[in-house]
């Protein structure tokens, strides 16, 4: 008797732990889901580039689709024309998958790597690590990305790209919701 209740109480325990993965991973999405809308602000990138000259101003659309169940996140230069054939238009898409909240970046290198959120105690920042890439990364890949919400109008999003030979640049996004 005394052994089926330890063993009850591990399969409880275990559910549990179950329960409290899920929720962190809902309450990110969630958190997530609150940027839904237009973002514009300045990019800084590290180590700085021609490509992206100081200074140079982005636009992020945040869409929440699929009656709740993705969040897509579109990335675009307003003074390029809107030209995805010829100008950089990077989309992620977010989507809790059983215990796990995952990004899958559609990468204008060609390939599409995939992220697993953790959270922050506070819930405000969360923090997207690699877990595996389709499609070919002989001209870099997306690594890394975390998310920190400052308050309703104001989030930064920082974002890691291996280029080749696992050379990180990094890129740092400060937007402010547009009016």
């Amino acid at each position: 008797m005394k052994s089926l209740r330890f063993t009850m109480s591990i399969v409880l325990l275990s559910l549990s732990t179950l329960t409290f993965a899920q929720s962190n991973a809902q309450k990110s999405f969630d958190q997530l889901k609150t940027l839904t809308g237009s973002w514009h602000g300045p990019v800084t990138t590290f180590p700085k580039t021609a490509d992206i000259p100081e200074g140079t101003i982005t636009q992020v659309s945040l869409r929440t689709t699929s009656r709740g169940n993705a969040l897509v996140h579109e990335m675009y230069d307003p003074s390029k024309p809107d030209d995805p054939t010829k100008n950089d238009h990077p989309v992620t898409t977010f989507y809790l998958e059983n215990d796990r909240l995952l990004l899958t970046h559609y990468c204008d290198a060609g390939n599409r790597p995939r992220m697993r959120a953790r959270t922050s105690p506070d819930g405000k920042t969360v923090e997207f690590d690699f877990l595996d890439v389709a499609g070919g990364t002989e001209y870099g890949h997306m690594h890394h990305a975390v998310f920190t919400i400052i308050d309703s109008n104001h989030h930064t999003e920082d974002w890691t790209y291996m280029m080749p030979g696992d050379k990180p640049m990094r890129a740092h996004l400060d937007l402010q919701r547009a009016k």
